[in-house]
């Protein structure tokens, strides 16, 4: 099967966090499938976080994976969190296109810590980052779904938001107030054929890995170390599990699902 015979073919998809990990697998996934895509990344890493984030190097080699498959791909670093910037760089990639047909509000950052150990600027970055930066997505992408008559939003969430983990709380709160913010605008767009849904995969292969967690768990709240288990018998997944749930939310075989709360968790939720 070709891609233009593929299951977004033809759709023009907006994804953050692109660089690498989910994003980048998102990004391939989609263009296997027919679809043209924004790859948007800060590519820089941010004070506060445990782990390095992606490069433009990094975010110009998702572009050529996607332009492998003979897709377009147009990159613009922007920070998620400033809102006039996504929506400049948007417009911008959605007037090369010719349009917009769907976003994923993929970036995200993960902070690790007990309870004591949490600061106002932990909930800050990931509050920020997380939960405004899909937020800022969404109101950069809409107008131009809206052109094309409607769409889909697709926002990740986590497992976390469901089972309310531990050790990371501000990470823990702005994926369950993504859940919120996308149940309202499914709501809200509803009339309008817009679809907003949810993707809350478990632990994914990616490099948001904080070795604080790693040690809390194994040496200070080893008690909690079973709530971070998966049913099914794998430790992680990977970025491409979560990818296919969003091609499905993108494709128009989710024609007539909104406001889900799609689970990719390996049965963590279920524990």
């Amino acid at each position: 099967m070709s891609a233009s015979d593929g299951r977004v073919a033809g759709k023009r998809v907006m994804i953050t966090g692109a660089a690498r990990g989910m994003g980048r697998s998102h990004a391939v996934r989609l263009a296997e499938e027919g679809a043209d895509v924004v790859l948007i990344d800060v590519c820089e890493s941010l004070p506060g976080l445990e782990y390095p984030l992606a490069s433009i190097d990094d975010l110009e080699e998702t572009a050529r994976l996607v332009r492998a498959h003979g897709r377009r791909a147009v990159t613009k670093v922007v920070d998620v969190r400033d809102e006039n910037a996504m929506k400049h760089a948007v417009a911008d990639a959605a007037t090369e296109l010719g349009g917009l047909d769907a976003a994923v509000a993929n970036a995200g950052v993960l902070t690790a810590g007990l309870w004591s150990e949490t600061t106002n600027e932990h909930w800050r970055l990931v509050l920020d980052v997380n939960l405004i930066g899909a937020w800022n997505t969404c109101v950069a992408a809409l107008p131009f779904i809206l052109e094309q008559g409607g769409g889909s939003l697709v926002n990740i969430s986590s497992a976390a938001a469901i089972k309310g983990n531990p050790l990371h709380i501000p990470y823990t709160a702005s994926k369950q107030a993504i859940v919120g913010m996308s149940v309202a605008l499914a709501n809200e767009l509803a009339a309008q054929s817009v679809r907003v849904n949810t993707v809350h995969p478990t632990g994914v292969m990616t490099g948001m890995a904080p070795a604080t967690i790693h040690t809390l768990l194994a040496e200070t709240r080893t008690d909690l170390a079973p709530l971070f288990g998966n049913a099914l018998p794998t430790p992680l997944i990977e970025p491409v599990d979560v990818s296919n749930a969003v091609l499905f939310l993108v494709s128009d075989e989710s024609r007539y699902v909104t406001g889900l709360q799609f689970k990719v968790d390996a049965g963590v939720t279920i524990r």
